[in-house]
């Protein structure tokens, strides 16, 4: 494992702990987009079903029970636990729009037409666009909280980690997976202007918002 791919994860594990602790310690969900955790769990279960197939390492085992148990921890805070502090009026972005399309396209550009491939290259797929109801939320509301733009920063972070990852392996191994680097490229150019916002403004102090 290269230096990119394990600092990758590590951002990535931080942007879940920072969101469950936002969630725990305030006892409240306000600001969080509910419809995004719900992808992101859709995400983390079709893509780790291979858990009861395969063995790679402990440490790849430990990563997928962790982010799917985070994961659903954290629909289980939103919508149960706190559901009296979910914003569901801003939180309106037709998940339809992405789930529909996406699985469509998995079905049709894929590595091999088989059930666990199709599914991993939907998780892949969907990961991409799974921000959008939050960014969306955000834009509603007109401006986040300085810990829920932490958040977005690790998980944007991750996924540009991850890219150079995928171009430090296809240098030092020849290994090149088209769908994967698509999808990354896709899902930071969707965290380009937050992380532009996130530079100017949260690290100087100021509240995040992002236009209408």
């Amino acid at each position: 494992m290269n230096v990119f791919r394990l600092t990758g994860d590590l951002s990535h594990l931080a942007a879940i702990i920072i969101l469950l602790l936002k969630i725990w310690k305030s006892r409240s969900c306000a600001g969080i987009s509910g419809k995004s955790q719900i992808l992101f769990a859709l995400v983390f279960t079709t893509r780790y079903l291979d858990l009861f197939t395969s063995y790679i390492s402990l440490y790849n085992t430990s990563m997928k029970v962790i982010y799917i148990a985070c994961a659903y921890a954290t629909v289980y805070l939103i919508y149960t636990k706190f559901k009296a502090t979910y914003d569901g009026n801003h939180d309106t972005f037709r998940v339809e729009f992405l789930v529909v399309p996406v699985g469509g396209l998995a079905f049709l550009v894929n590595h091999d037409f088989s059930p666990l491939e199709i599914l991993w290259t939907f998780s892949i797929y969907l990961e991409s666009v799974a921000i959008l109801p939050q960014l969306f939320m955000i834009s509603k509301t007109g401006e986040a909280e300085t810990i829920t733009t932490h958040y977005l920063f690790f998980l944007g972070l991750y996924r540009a980690l991850y890219l150079i990852n995928w171009i430090w392996r296809f240098y030092l191994e020849g290994f090149f997976d088209m769908i994967a680097i698509v999808a990354g490229i896709v899902q930071t150019i969707l965290y380009c202007d937050f992380f532009y916002l996130y530079v100017t403004k949260v690290l100087k102090g100021k509240k995040l918002s992002l236009p209408a």
